[in-house]
């Protein structure tokens, strides 16, 4: 199965939470093609989590799992640390009082 590009992927997700009327941005531009994405999600109340794409050996499938969660600055801090480590990363940021970030939606998790 052909994967998409980050950049592809990125623009997808952006538009379908424009859709929901959910704020987005992308705070940290990665590599148009193989960078890898990390999410965070802001609940506009000093709390956030982020979340990166993992690949389940089991099922071969690609997942979205937390990476980190707590205190903004805190989640921030660890997103500072991998773009430190990987400078081809992307960074979008979510913010929506009701902690949506519809990563769990179908199409998504490719």
């Amino acid at each position: 199965m052909m994967r998409l590009t980050a950049r592809i992927w990125i623009d997808a997700y952006l538009t379908r939470l424009r859709l929901q009327d959910i704020p987005a941005f992308v705070v940290a531009h990665g590599d148009d093609t193989a960078g890898a994405v990390l999410v965070k999600l802001s609940t506009l109340d000093g709390q956030a989590q982020a979340f990166q794409r993992t690949f389940d050996l089991l099922s071969g499938e690609r997942r979205w799992m937390p990476l980190a969660e707590g205190a903004e600055a805190e989640v921030d801090a660890v997103i500072r640390r991998q773009r430190e480590f990987d400078s081809d990363l992307w960074v979008v940021e979510v913010e929506d009082r009701q902690g949506r970030h519809l990563l769990d939606e179908p199409g998504l998790s490719d």
